[in-house]
């Protein structure tokens, strides 16, 4: 597997001024949706505290010092980069003093028309601090006349805005919750006591005591104040809701309650759905660790056949041990995946996954799997084959790269060089989210374009069609 997460948002409102450990720990459960950069702002009446860096949650929260910080609202952000380069100024939240108070955004997704966006800025006079796109949504927010109030803000933003992002934001003495109007990405509200806090996942909100109450509904923000109730205040006309299906397959953690599915069981359901369509004879159902072992769960459970972990994965090596340039592929799957010759040797083994983008890592998988003995590989994906790029906060590559994209089925067992291969269809998809074949191939409430190469209509300006976001499906216009 080799997509990247979207990044994480958490957020409290607070009647107390200690919340630094909280909003900490609530980041730090998110920390699997980016491991590239993270930062903190916390506010307290006039009192403004801002730090980010390069580094885990944990090296930044403790170089900053900020658990000896106060503030009644607070926003922390841990960043994978979709949009501006690996860079410290690009880390959030980015805060900017405009009209005699602090702002500070976090943003979660992608800006499909940066580009334009930042050159119409720049030559409105603004200067960037660096190159990211959460950088254009606050410029654009804090630009409305004085007086403007956070909804019409947003509104005067969604009009400019392609794309997809779901925000925390600090102005003033407020604390502000916003979702797209397709709502791409996840952003859920719960209580604890007298404070609210707002997360990515719910068991970010779960890890500090908090108790999950709803989503932040697309096209909604929502207002948060010291000692007061929230406001909910649309600023965005409801669109059909596109929420990204990839939250459900690979991104949130298996504890989590995502777009009102619990990711665990969903995953399991993939698993079950790819049992019914097995045809061939398979001793050993063995997850690519740790992202295919719920599917294959419920693949084993499915076809009653033993689940055995057949590949250990190596806690001890990072993303950067060892680089491309440096070592074959296979070996950098064999620093990552231990493989148990007397699990595997002489057995017919499913390889169960998520799913697959380039298919360089899986293949290096399949060898290694028979390097260690077994005697067929048998490839299943819990998802369908991703033929088309992602421009909505999933670091994709582009056409050209995908393994499916153009390729037979035939094409793609031969490239991975598996005995055989299935992956799960749309229908199966769809089933599997709870939304019914019939909805295909539009899954009910999610977004597939990464499965169909149908964009949600509206959500790319025409200047993005350059980057190959154009449809191939012929009634794209009516999604």
């Amino acid at each position: 597997m080799s997509l990247h997460e979207a990044c994480g948002l958490f957020g409290i409102c607070s009647t107390e001024d200690k919340i630094a450990e909280s909003l900490h720990l609530g980041l730090f459960t998110l920390q699997h949706r980016g491991q590239e950069a993270a930062g903190f702002a916390l506010a307290r009446g006039g009192e403004f505290f801002l730090y980010k860096d390069l580094g885990s949650v944990e090296e930044v929260y403790r170089q900053g010092n900020v658990r000896l910080r106060r503030g009644q609202l607070g926003i922390a952000h841990t960043r994978y980069s979709t949009a501006g380069e690996s860079a410290a100024e690009n880390a959030q939240p980015i805060g900017l003093h405009r009209q005699g108070r602090w702002l500070a955004l976090t943003h979660n997704g992608t800006v499909a028309n940066a580009a334009r966006l930042r050159r119409e800025l720049s030559e409105q006079g603004v200067v960037f601090q660096g190159s990211s796109d959460t950088e254009i949504l606050l410029q654009l927010y804090a630009r409305a006349p004085e007086g403007t109030s956070p909804e019409e803000r947003l509104a005067r933003l969604a009009g400019q805005v392609r794309g997809a992002y779901s925000l925390l934001l600090l102005d003033g003495d407020r604390l502000i919750a916003a979702r797209d109007p397709f709502g791409f990405r996840p952003l859920v509200i719960g209580r604890r006591g007298a404070d609210w806090l707002i997360a990515s996942e719910t068991a970010a909100l779960e890890m500090v005591g908090a108790r999950p109450e709803r989503e932040v509904r697309p096209g909604e923000a929502v207002i948060f104040r010291p000692g007061r109730e929230p406001e909910a205040r649309r600023f965005a006309p409801e669109r059909a809701i596109r929420c990204c299906v990839f939250e459900l397959i690979y991104f949130g953690r298996p504890d989590s309650v995502i777009f009102d599915h619990d990711v665990y069981q969903f995953r399991k359901r993939t698993g079950c759905l790819l049992a019914r369509k097995e045809g061939s004879a398979i001793d050993l159902v063995v997850p690519v660790p740790d992202s295919g072992v719920p599917a294959a769960l419920g693949y084993a459970q499915a076809l009653g056949c033993p689940l055995e972990l057949g590949l250990i994965r190596s806690h001890y090596v990072g993303r950067s041990f060892i680089e491309p340039q440096q070592a074959s592929r296979l070996q950098v799957v064999k620093m990552k995946l231990l493989p148990l010759r007397s699990v595997l040797s002489g057995r017919r083994v499913a390889l169960v996954d998520d799913s697959i983008v380039r298919g360089t890592t899986a293949k290096a998988v399949v060898e290694l799997v028979r390097e260690f003995g077994a005697a067929e590989v048998h490839l299943r994906i819990a998802s369908p084959p991703i033929i088309a790029p992602c421009f909505f906060g999933i670091d994709m590559p582009t056409k050209a790269e995908l393994l499916a994209s153009g390729r037979t089925l035939a094409e793609i067992k031969e490239f991975l060089q598996a005995d055989s291969i299935n992956y799960l269809t749309l229908a199966e998809l769809a089933e599997a989210t709870g939304v019914g074949a019939g909805l295909v191939p539009a899954l009910g409430g999610f977004c597939d374009a990464c499965f169909s190469g149908c964009y949600p209509a509206g959500s790319l300006a025409e200047d993005d069609l350059f980057r190959g976001a154009t449809c191939r499906t012929p009634t794209c216009k009516t999604r």
